[in-house]
């Protein structure tokens, strides 16, 4: 039922920059390499505003019509999401396959996919869109003929995709929401154990996986692509002079990217939105770097992980001479690191990023004075099991005056939860 391009297609890419847009062409064309298609030629157009039609004009599409029949070209892919109609139409009047940004990311999704998690999220997000897209192929079922003798089925074919597809959707979802159950379960574990997450986020091959091997150690599989690796992967950090931590690789973000993976892949963003630290890696040697910081800040927004604490990390400076010659942690005006400078794949910078991360870590830890009654027994036994509890007194009258250490956030939880003071 998924129409994935077979590796090594003929391929034409059709580049059109609309008027207050940026340029993504070399960004696509990396994207179509990646998926394993064979880039035969490109096409370039210019619009105010897409054809509503055909997204390109009626003469960009004869130009692009004619180089199809001439260089025997087997997938046409579109640097653009087109609605289902524009995706049909434009196949109907080519004569052959049609995929636009959104498919293609889906399609190198399923290609990268190696987990259980990750195969079950990709194949819900490759069925949502497939989901707009069914009229394609039976559009002489999608009508029961009327008239003596001319009654059809009681159900069309495309009724009965449409049918198929949405009970294998609900399929998927209920067993996603089990992964979230055990997700969720993971992260009570970790909060118990008063354990940080730090979560790698920033866009696609920026270097998060070589950055994440180089902090943990777990040679992870990584590559000079986008994409090269999918699914989510935690492992446990030993830094010096501070806390243990928890380390998140979660999956590269890009621009437009599809709203059905956004949906399909919430239980990995979730790691991401409740994370006490986002490391935002960014490639140093990109001329485009602000526009990518950008773009996964919009991300983040989307996924509401924006309000979470960030330490840039400048990836890459071994390809960025004027990077490697600056301070290696920038500090803002209270001293805290708010950016680090090192190379993942030559190891330079990271004894800072570890120095950053154990200031960051520390300085997100408070202690608070706590008086708890006889009543709150419970209360009191679950601090000292998750080992906060630095000293503790007992009143004449049986209260407890507890001195503590916990992470702000858990602390938060505490004065929303038990209805304690929170305050200094």
């Amino acid at each position: 039922m998924l129409e994935r391009p077979r590796a090594g297609e003929r391929a034409l890419l059709v580049h059109v920059a609309l008027e207050g847009e940026p340029d993504t062409s070399e960004e696509f064309t990396e994207l179509a390499r990646s998926a394993g298609a064979d880039s035969v030629t490109e096409i370039h157009a210019r619009r105010r505003r897409p054809d509503p039609r055909y997204f390109v004009g009626s003469g960009k599409l004869e130009e692009i019509r004619e180089m199809v029949a001439e260089q025997g070209i087997e997938l046409v892919l579109v640097d653009h999401a087109l609605s289902p109609a524009q995706e049909r139409n434009i196949e109907q009047a080519l004569g052959c396959r049609t995929l636009d940004r959104t498919g293609l990311i889906l399609d190198i999704f399923a290609q990268r996919a190696r987990s259980h998690e990750g195969k079950l999220q990709v194949e819900l997000a490759q069925l949502r869109h497939l989901a707009t897209r069914l009229v394609r192929g039976w559009t002489h079922l999608e009508r029961q003929k009327g008239g003596i003798g001319q009654r059809g089925p009681g159900e069309t074919q495309l009724e009965t995709d449409r049918r198929l597809l949405g009970e294998r959707i609900k399929q998927l979802e209920r067993r996603l929401e089990k992964v979230d159950r055990q997700r969720a379960e993971g992260r009570r574990g970790r909060q118990r154990a008063e354990l940080p997450v730090v979560s790698l986020v920033g866009y696609t091959n920026a270097g998060k996986s070589t950055l994440f091997n180089r902090l943990t150690d777990a040679g992870g599989f990584t590559a000079d692509q986008l994409f090269a690796t999918l699914d989510a992967t935690l492992r446990k950090l030993a830094l010096p002079e501070g806390p243990d931590a928890v380390v998140a690789d979660t999956v590269g973000f890009i621009r437009q990217l599809p709203h059905e993976l956004v949906a399909a892949f919430r239980s990995t963003l979730q790691e991401t939105r409740q994370s006490t630290l986002l490391l935002h890696v960014i490639d140093a040697a990109d001329p485009d770097r602000d526009e990518r910081r950008s773009d996964v800040a919009e991300v983040l927004r989307e996924i509401g992980a924006d309000e979470v604490p960030q330490l840039e990390v400048f990836n890459k400076i071994d390809l960025a001479p004027a990077e490697a010659e600056r301070a290696a942690i920038e500090r803002d005006d209270s001293g805290r690191p708010v950016r680090v400078r090192v190379s993942a794949a030559t190891g330079a910078g990271m004894d800072a990023l570890r120095a950053a991360l154990t200031e960051r870590l520390a300085g997100d830890r408070v202690h608070r004075a706590f008086t708890l009654g006889p009543e709150q027994g419970r209360l009191r036994s679950r601090l000292y099991e998750v080992g906060v509890v630095r000293s503790e007194q007992v009143d004449d009258d049986g209260q407890f005056r507890l001195d503590v250490e916990l992470p702000r956030r858990e602390l938060e939880r505490l004065g929303c939860q038990e209805g304690l003071e929170t305050g200094t």
